[in-house]
């Protein structure tokens, strides 16, 4: 990974250590392929679903110090689409060698569309142009199938026998008027396309009968509006001596925090070693960091809609489907951006620029205090560090933000925007489970699911999690007025107790404790997990997606580390019935007190549409905090100097912020 500035580079280049958990880069890529593809003896009809760092232990990389030698090591999951075997590889970089090779029967690979010598739109141009296509189309009036655009969506599994062992998709359709004309506005409803992606090519069009096209548009750029407002000033961001994190390799430090930044094709922006530093050492508190998954079931039970419940993160990869980023518009300010290396699916290392955004920004206060004897005012500026990037999945646009604090918070937040899925509805008809946002256009309720891998070392690797009530004193002596509440901490001490919901009527929290390490006070240090924006599940218990998204239905899941349990929905969830990942895992009921724990905390987002979400979605915005509790002795931002400069005014009273 690199920046984009140039004189920020040089510095960069000059400065960079070399670290076990650095990404892939572009070169290990290509050399990681063609061991693959000389050494496999898989065919040469192979399809590269997965190429990145097998990272080595969590023992090999907290005694790591700069200079040691290590040896990297790269895991692969490639598809050979003729005889439509998936394989597992692992690969020794330093020796060029196959160190393993395992068929795994009877799971599908993320989501891919076309072969060796197709990218993604000579493959759609394939698709619509198929001869299967002609009459459907014929029958809606629709004779340019330049101007269709088809959705391949990553298809659910309801147990039909004539989709098993194959590697599918569902095409969804829509009609522009012109190009470059947005199509979501003019559903084809009732046509839907099951696609064979290995074979690339319709295995059958489902016409469940002709309805009239949406008649009015839904562009929503600049060209498009008769009217935009004059009337809105420029807000320069400036900082004149620079930004204030330092960045070597992929190593960044800021305001007393540390941490490394890595990335994934399926996890997208990965964080790892997180610590702040204390006394003079670097305290750690998560080891690594990442979206672990995200679903995003539809509610409309009609036609074949019922089969949108998309995994956006082990069914398509949320990290190939980033943005390179721009100035000015995703994120403004002094910037540093990180390129980072992937792959095609021919196994050819690919570099999408800038796409991990770093900037500071102003967050208002930090902490004031007005002594109104004296007239003495203290107040400081809060600024954090902001690590982000955004990824197109389809129609929806998701940012995916970081925060770090300089009073040692940390928060993960998820921008949602972007244009909703639609679908026709006969002139005159009211949608049950959705909102007409246009005439004979229907936006369906949904939801959106995240769930966030958190590997805790909360002043090390022994931790234990409790929940944390607040409670009603009962009416006592001690409590004559019945004034009083308090708090109830719960240990979860086995798996079979570690699967948790929010509770708004108990103010409920968790927190993650070191039992060994004491504050000032003798008290064990933790950090809090604490919720914002929350949502459950509102499917039917028996609903297939209940099965395949199970971390949904809890809130706080926590298990052991177990380096090979990285995502909460199993690591082949394209077209699998279920029963993978968490739930299968925790099965075991193993002891979670005083140990190497990994806490999956999953939230959501429950989007009713709404008339101003269309044509384009305004930002929507969910996530979660991670704050000290007893971690620190004292606040930790009391030496945030004041400022100096446009800060406030001293007419009548001293104000030193």
């Amino acid at each position: 990974m690199v920046v984009e500035d140039e004189k920020s580079q040089e510095t960069l280049i000059q400065n960079i250590n070399p670290h076990p958990l650095d990404p892939l880069s572009l070169d290990e890529i290509t050399q990681t392929s063609l061991i693959v593809k000389s050494k496999g003896n898989l065919g040469k009809e192979l399809l590269f679903e997965t190429i990145m760092l097998r990272e080595p232990s969590k023992k090999e990389v907290l005694s790591f110090n700069p200079g040691d030698p290590f040896s990297r090591n790269v895991f692969v999951v490639v598809l050979n689409y003729i005889d439509e075997k998936v394989y597992e590889l692992d690969i020794a970089l330093d020796s060029e060698e196959i160190t393993r090779c395992e068929h795994i029967p009877n799971v599908q690979p993320a989501f891919m569309c076309g072969d060796l010598d197709m990218d993604f739109n000579d493959w759609e141009n394939k698709i619509k142009h198929d001869s299967k296509l002609i009459e459907p189309l014929k029958k809606r009036g629709i004779n340019n199938p330049d101007l269709l655009m088809i959705d391949p969506w990553p298809i659910s599994n309801f147990g039909n026998k004539e989709e098993e062992g194959k590697r599918l998709a569902i095409g969804r359709c829509w009609i522009r008027r012109e190009p470059g004309d947005n199509a979501y506005a003019r559903p084809i409803e009732g046509l839907s396309l099951i696609l064979d992606l290995n074979k690339n090519e319709i295995m059958e069009v489902q016409d469940f009968g002709v309805l009239p096209i949406p008649p009015e548009d839904g562009n929503y750029s600049t060209k498009y509006q008769k009217e935009v407002r004059n009337d809105l000033k420029p807000i320069e961001i400036s900082q004149p001596e620079g930004p204030s994190f330092v960045v070597n390799g992929n190593e960044v430090k800021w305001q007393k925090w540390s941490l490394r930044i890595g990335y994934t094709k399926r996890e997208g922006l990965v964080l790892h070693t997180i610590g702040y530093e204390d006394g003079g050492s670097v305290r750690p508190i998560i080891y690594r960091a990442a979206l672990s998954e995200m679903v995003v079931p539809y509610g409309d039970p009609t036609n074949d809609h019922y089969k949108k419940q998309v995994f956006d993160a082990g069914e398509v990869g949320i990290g190939r489907c980033a943005n390179s980023l721009e100035l000015g518009c995703d994120c403004l300010g002094e910037i540093r951006y990180f390129d980072v290396a992937l792959f095609d699916m021919r196994g050819e290392a690919t570099e999408l620029k800038n796409a991990i955004c770093m900037h500071e920004e102003d967050f208002g206060i930090l902490w004031k205090h007005t002594d109104t004897r004296s007239g003495e005012t203290e107040t400081r500026r809060s600024r954090r560090l902001v690590i982000s990037f955004i990824a197109t999945v389809g129609n929806y646009e998701y940012g995916f933000y970081w925060y770090f604090y300089q009073d040692g918070g940390i928060e993960y937040e998820v921008k949602l925007t972007g244009i909703m899925n639609s679908s026709g509805i006969a002139p005159g008809v009211k949608p049950k489970n959705g909102t007409l946002v246009a005439p004979q256009v229907v936006a369906h309720n949904h939801q959106h699911h995240f769930n966030v891998r958190l590997d805790m070392m909360v002043d090390g690797l022994q931790n234990s999690v409790y929940e944390v009530d607040t409670i009603t004193d009962p009416i006592s002596d001690e409590n004559i007025h019945g004034n009083a509440f308090s708090t109830k901490r719960t240990l979860i001490a086995k798996e079979e107790d570690a699967v948790r919901l929010v509770d708004p009527f108990a103010a409920r929290y968790w927190s993650v404790t070191n039992n060994s390490s004491k504050n000032y006070l003798g008290e064990p240090v933790s950090y809090k997990i604490a919720p914002g924006e929350n949502v459950l599940p509102f499917h039917h218990k028996e609903a297939v997606i209940m099965k395949r998204a199970s971390f949904m239905n809890g809130h706080m899941w926590v298990t052991p580390f177990k380096e090979n349990e990285m995502y909460a929905a199993g690591d082949y969830p394209q077209q699998h019935p279920g029963g993978e990942g968490l739930p299968k895992w925790m099965s075991a009921n193993r002891d979670l007190k005083d140990k190497d724990i990994v806490v999956w905390y999953t939230f959501g987002h429950n989007h009713i549409p709404r008339l101003e979400d269309w044509p384009v979605m305004p930002v929507a915005y969910t996530g979660f905090s991670i704050k000290p509790s007893g971690f620190f002795d004292r606040n930790p931002a009391l030496d945030v100097p004041s400022s100096t400069k446009n800060c406030c005014s001293k007419d009548n009273h001293s104000c030193n912020c």
